[in-house]
């Protein structure tokens, strides 16, 4: 097998789930175990500059250039965090790799009789043939973004161990929390040192991604009035119809189960609560800037609404921004970031898909920090659940379009 998946392999039976609402940054102590595991073997490489930062969990290193000093060029960075998502355990993960895959279902677990299907996932068949890398069902997998880990650090042993191979200045950071929406917070652009750099943290094969939702997440607080069922006649208010009530008044049509491509959505993530008070979590998201502005604007106006139609401030809305569509930073006056990744994937016969991001990536808010940021393809599938996986040639195609990006802006 290929060091990128001995790699990968490695990283993955590490366990880095990140968890909401700790207070803490990183939200788990985990992280920083594989923080300091990348930052040793980059520094064994020979990796120059190479800082695990111990506060904050980030791993920065650089390989530099080799060109003559006459020569200049752009520094490439490459960026994958280090988390896995919480939405499944991501504890005691078992990978196993499954050789000349026959293209039907695939059994993950006899005893609990949990089945990755053809009839859920129509792309496996064009897997076949392919070494897939699956879980025993009972966890995630962790490709997100563990493959896109492995992958940076192939790609850096190979231009560290031939430095006959010209190129210029490369970046290397990997992030903590990316999955509970904290990735950057602390991320050293500044001294990163990338003039503009790529996320690796897509899925399938030849996924290229520059565009991604506007996004905001809101918490609606639902004040009611609870009196005693037998005595409520136009006394009650109950929280929970109220919140109903408030959900009716939203399209119908604009939620995540209806939507695809371009379209954006208000989703109700969670609820908790009983007649007094209900708080329900919604997130807005849309590619359009002007749209997502006005369906921010429509949910105010539909608690407005109701706070007139009973009189008191039943209905409060805390609405804030969490990241914008980086097409705005990467079009027009960056569009070679999306030129030579195209290249550089022709250059490895894999044909890119570009599609828009139906949610964000670190790259997003990078891009906004101050460094263009487009997103690659990992070649992993079905993240943050018990049917992830990941595919061996996917995956060392990967390395090898992160090595022609870095020879493409070697020659310029």
């Amino acid at each position: 097998m290929s060091n990128v998946i001995d790699r990968f392999l490695e990283y993955v039976r590490m366990d880095t789930e990140s968890a909401d609402e700790t207070g803490c940054f990183p939200s788990t102590e985990g992280q920083k175990d594989l923080g300091r595991l990348l930052a040793d073997q980059l520094r064994k490489m020979g990796a120059s500059d190479v800082v695990f930062d111990e506060a904050y969990c980030y791993v920065y290193g650089v390989i530099p250039s080799n060109l003559p000093k006459d020569r200049e060029v752009p520094s490439i960075g490459f960026i994958a965090h280090m988390d896995t998502s919480p939405a499944v355990s991501g504890k005691n993960i078992k990978p196993r790799i499954l050789e000349n895959y026959d293209g039907n279902d695939i059994l993950l677990n006899e005893e609990k009789n949990i089945v990755l299907s053809v009839s859920d996932n129509p792309e496996l068949p064009g897997l076949k043939g392919k070494s897939l890398i699956v879980t025993d069902g009972t966890t995630l997998l962790g490709a997100d973004d563990k493959a896109g880990v492995a992958e940076i650090m192939e790609m850096a042993q190979y231009f560290l161990s031939h430095p006959d191979v010209a190129h210029g200045k490369i970046c290397i950071g990997f992030t903590p929390d990316e999955e509970v929406g904290q990735g950057v917070d602390h991320f050293d652009v500044e001294g990163f040192g990338a003039d503009f750099a790529y996320t690796v943290d897509g899925g399938a094969l030849g996924e290229l991604e520059y565009e991604n939702f506007n996004a905001a997440g809101v918490k609606l607080t639902v004040n009611g009035y609870s009196v005693h069922p037998g005595s409520a006649k136009n006394k009650m208010l109950n929280a929970v119809l109220l919140a109903q009530e408030f959900q009716s008044l939203l399209p119908v049509h604009e939620n995540p189960a209806s939507t695809e491509g371009y379209e954006g959505f208000f989703h109700p993530d969670s609820i908790n609560g009983s007649t007094e008070k209900v708080v329900v979590d919604y997130i807005i998201r849309d590619h359009s800037r002007e749209k997502f502005e006005q369906k921010k604007a429509f949910f105010f106006k539909c608690a407005d609404f109701l706070n007139e139609k009973y009189g008191r401030q039943i209905f409060v809305v805390d609405m804030k921004d969490s990241y914008y569509n980086m097409k705005e930073k990467i079009l027009p006056e960056n569009a070679h970031l999306i030129d030579n990744a195209v290249k550089a994937m022709e250059q490895a016969g894999v044909v890119p898909v570009i599609s828009p991001i139906r949610g964000g990536t670190d790259g997003a808010r990078l891009s906004f920090m101050g460094l263009p940021c487009p997103n690659l393809c990992t070649g992993g599938a079905n993240f943050h659940g018990r049917f992830e996986y990941a595919c061996v040639e996917s995956m060392e195609s990967c390395v090898e379009i992160l090595k022609n990006i870095v020879l493409l802006y070697a020659e310029k």
